[in-house]
């Protein structure tokens, strides 16, 4: 005996799904979206708020690289550039949160350090902490508070550079601690 699949029929001008059919269509969108890379390393949407993953030195460490032809600029540990926020106040604990802070994540110290690490090219005396109403630590240079833009998924990247978003301006800062303001 065969057993008959039902079809998509027309009631009213509306196409009706089967249950089936419904499950294949979810499938087919949700899958690429779960894909991995032929390395095993599974993708991600690109504005992930997933924090970095740690591969040789402290998401804490501040240092500075030369980014996207803007010159030498702060990075963390792992080589993503930091941003500062003109909403804030030089020397003041940030002004950046709910949905502001989940677009531009804060650098914090890890649970259990208790200061910033100054990798190359970073003045030590302009790093510093300030308190979050969260109970983090959030990493400042020259009294900035300093942030994470996730689209720069790499190092190298600076595509948050003087975006307005989330009430403010947004620039890189150099190893000097000013706000960088070309485009």
């Amino acid at each position: 005996m065969t057993r008959r699949v039902p079809k998509p029929h027309r009631r009213g001008g509306i196409i009706r799904r089967t249950p089936v059919a419904v499950a294949a269509v979810v499938l087919f969108l949700v899958l690429p979206a779960s894909a991995c890379t032929s390395s095993g390393t599974a993708v991600t949407a690109p504005f992930s708020t997933s924090p970095p993953t740690l591969e040789h030195n402290p998401v804490y460490e501040v240092m500075a690289r030369s980014v996207s032809g803007l010159g030498p600029l702060l990075v963390d540990g792992q080589g993503l550039t930091l941003y500062m926020f003109t909403t804030d106040q030089r020397g003041s604990p940030s002004r950046c949160y709910d949905i502001c802070a989940v677009q531009w994540p804060s650098l914090t110290l890890a649970k259990g350090s208790v200061s910033p690490l100054a990798g190359p090219g970073i003045e030590t005396r302009l790093l510093g902490t300030a308190p979050r109403s969260d109970g983090t630590t959030q990493i400042t240079y020259n009294g900035w508070p300093l942030y994470l833009w996730p689209p720069d998924r790499s190092p190298g990247k600076a595509t948050g550079q003087a975006l307005t978003n989330a009430g403010g301006r947004w620039y890189v800062v150099d190893p000097a601690g000013n706000p960088v303001q070309q485009h």
